[in-house]
């Protein structure tokens, strides 16, 4: 295990770095991801970052981006460089297995592993752990790393700003959910302070949807989604030939799930898709109600209490009488 003063002493020379995030990455993932690569390449370390899989474009814009090597399309690369790495920081996952096969490299890896997360249940494979549950974004992490534990907040400039800010407000849900407290708006105002420039991250993240992404997300509204009054729950469900006929991309179902939850009577939205290997489900809730719960307990999966995701080796329509079998369970919560 590494403490504090030896990870600081090792950072202060020149080291490989690789950087790593969960699969199909978010603004988050990529935002803390991007946001601390900037920061160790202002310290003269030889940083990368790996991408499992493939990410939505609405990021690819973000400072440093054109130097992320997708391990999916680049396996000898980024295997040679996680075999080649002292450090290995892994951003916004617990477990190993989010990493998908990664995971056995990464693990197999004789650099020391750096856990910066907010995730619930980390599994032990870090050698040094900087988690907090109640961050709102691991990319608020990120920012306290650096100038808190590393005390180097002149070295968050614009790129590390305009990453980290993109980090926080997609976790948040654009600063909306109960986890974005006083602290988390200091933070924002000092990465504005530094160069982010607030406004056009929004636009650039949440104002660049395809036609096909609005059409899609029409169809889901009008076609995939099942209200059940009597659980407060919603459901929009959809099909793979859903996601062919409107061509859907990665990031094109990113949002959706909240779309069901904006209705003032639900308490509960799950969205439901079928993928080519496997079904996946992203729920959402308000209040109290553990999201995270029924994610863990049936469908192979966890996350934060009121934003989770699981998965299914099972039908489409299976899932969705599993689910539906379930909420007589969750009730009480459900109607309160």
């Amino acid at each position: 295990m590494l403490d504090l003063a030896s990870l600081t002493d090792l950072l202060t020379k020149p080291q490989k770095i690789v950087i790593t995030t969960h699969h199909k990455p978010d603004g988050d993932a990529m935002g803390s991801s991007l946001g601390l690569y900037n920061y160790l390449i202002q310290q003269g370390h030889h940083a990368r970052v790996i991408a499992p899989t493939d990410y939505p474009d609405f990021l690819s814009w973000l400072p440093g981006n054109e130097n992320v090597i997708i391990y999916t399309e680049h396996r000898e690369e980024a295997a040679a460089l996680i075999a080649d790495a002292n450090l290995i920081f892994c951003l916004d996952f617990n477990a190993l297995s989010r990493i998908n096969d990664m995971g056995e490299l990464v693990g197999a890896s004789s650099a020391y592993k750096i856990m910066i997360d907010h995730h619930l249940e980390p599994a032990d494979f870090d050698d040094y752990r900087h988690w907090d549950i109640n961050a709102c974004a691991t990319a608020q992490l990120v920012y306290d790393f650096i100038v808190n534990e590393l005390h180097h907040k002149e070295l968050v400039n614009k790129d590390v700003a305009t990453c980290l800010y993109t980090g926080i407000m997609t976790d948040s849900a654009s600063f909306r959910l109960p986890n974005t407290t006083s602290a988390v708006h200091r933070i924002v105002a000092d990465l504005i302070d530094a160069g982010a420039v607030n406004w056009r991250i929004h636009e650039l993240v949440y104002n660049s949807a395809s036609e096909n992404r609005l059409r899609f997300l029409g169809h889901c509204l009008a076609n995939c989604l099942e209200v059940l009054p009597e659980f407060n729950t919603a459901i929009i469900a959809v099909s793979k030939q859903d996601l062919e006929r409107f061509d859907v991309e990665t990031g094109d179902t990113e949002g959706v799930v909240n779309y069901a939850l904006s209705m003032a009577s639900i308490r509960l939205a799950a969205f439901i898709v079928e993928r080519s290997d496997r079904v996946k489900l992203s729920l959402r809730s308000k209040g109290e109600f553990p999201a995270n719960e029924i994610c863990k307990k049936y469908f192979n999966g966890g996350g934060h209490r009121n934003a989770a995701g699981g998965h299914s080796e099972h039908s489409l329509e299976e899932v969705i009488t599993q689910f539906k079998q379930i909420l007589p369970e969750y009730k009480k919560l459900l109607i309160q």
